[in-house]
């Protein structure tokens, strides 16, 4: 059986919580806390398996207790929150760099449509989230903006001779990918020559507050996508919530509202593929931490055009599906850490305007 420890201040969502958990079968309630203070002193005595934490609480918020948490007694975290209320949903993405693992949105009630959906994917990220290896993390100042910070080129790929243009970067993730997408962006040079186009699966009504803190502590701009929208270099567009993304020719975006694929929408196939048909070789490709396959055959079919295609590596990911199908249907040209990820886009990137300023000559 997987031990949960609910962290919740309202007695109603703590008890419907238990009630989703515990009818899975998998999973019992060992305890229950209205605050990040019962939280503490239950651990104290008790070590569940994993916790779900609100951010909105009285004496110690979520946010307070997920950092006391991550740096005495590391444990698997998931934010399960109200998406209405701006601050909390700041505090959401603060807890995430502090180490919570996954975020999802409060399950409505029975008889609200989305119930059954909600609540299936709350017991699967809680099941999922109990297995992770998590560490001690010490969290000097939350969101505070990084200057550039330069990696080593992994040395199989300073020897390789570059043919590509790396007009377009694409990059997919889901669970865990908050935290990889800020590091791989602060790995990148301000004002690096491609666009670049990020589908992260995020539970609805999180998106604005992922942006607002990729903004507050990256040096790139930052935009939800517009429909219609001309892609500039040095910019990083997100997938808006419910719709795909995919690119045009002459560089802009466009928005579809048609059917989920994998069952999600935005769907990172669907960017992939789409982006593939219009820049072919002279683009990137980069799948990162995420449960189910989205992405994967799209990201063999970039690689077997030619394209520059990037799986996070196992040791890195919350959750090894997306990378790892890729890695088994041999679409991943490089199987990276974060780090590596932005110095080998930066790599690539380098070469592709050093051949532009010959153009230019």
């Amino acid at each position: 059986m997987i031990n949960v420890l609910i962290v919740e201040d309202s007695l109603v969502t703590r008890q419907h919580l238990k009630y989703l958990l515990e009818r899975d079968g998998t999973m019992r309630v060992i305890g229950m806390a209205e605050d990040g203070m019962g939280a503490i002193s239950f651990l104290q005595e008790n070590k569940p398996d994993v916790i779900t934490m609100d951010i909105n609480m009285p004496r110690m918020n979520g946010l307070d207790a997920t950092r006391h948490i991550m740096e005495t007694t590391p444990l698997p975290i998931v934010i399960v929150s109200a998406s209405y209320n701006r601050r909390d949903v700041k505090k959401t993405f603060l807890a995430v760099e502090a180490g919570a693992v996954a975020i999802i949105e409060k399950p409505f009630g029975k008889g609200h449509p989305d119930h059954e959906a909600m609540s299936d994917t709350l017991i699967r990220t809680v099941k999922l989230m109990s297995e992770v290896k998590v560490i001690k993390r010490r969290t000097k100042k939350l969101s505070s903006k990084t200057t550039t910070i330069s990696h080593p080129v992994p040395s199989h790929i300073k020897h390789e001779t570059v043919h590509n243009n790396i007009n377009l970067i694409t990059i997919g993730a889901s669970t865990g990918g908050p935290l990889v997408l800020r590091s791989i962006l602060s790995g990148l040079q301000k004002g690096f020559p491609a666009p670049l186009l990020i589908v992260q699966h995020i539970a609805s009504g999180f998106l604005k507050g992922l942006a607002d803190w990729l903004i507050e502590t990256t040096e790139h701009p930052i935009h939800i996508a517009v429909d219609g929208e001309q892609m500039l270099p040095g910019h990083v567009y997100l997938a808006p919530d419910s719709y795909h993304m995919g690119v045009e020719k002459w560089g802009r975006i466009a928005l579809s509202k048609c059917a989920p694929e994998n069952g999600v929408r935005p769907s990172v196939s669907y960017l992939f593929r789409s982006a593939s048909d219009v820049f072919g070789k002279n683009m990137a490709g980069v799948l990162l931490t995420g449960m189910g396959c989205d992405g994967a055959k799209e990201l063999k079919l970039m690689k077997d055009r030619g394209a520059v295609t990037i799986a996070q590596d196992k040791e890195s990911s919350v959750v090894f599906g997306m990378p790892g199908e890729a890695v088994k249907l041999g679409g991943a040209r490089h199987i990276l850490p974060p780090d590596g990820i932005s110095a080998t886009l930066e790599y690539y990137l380098h070469h592709t305007a050093k051949r532009g300023a010959k153009h230019d000559e």
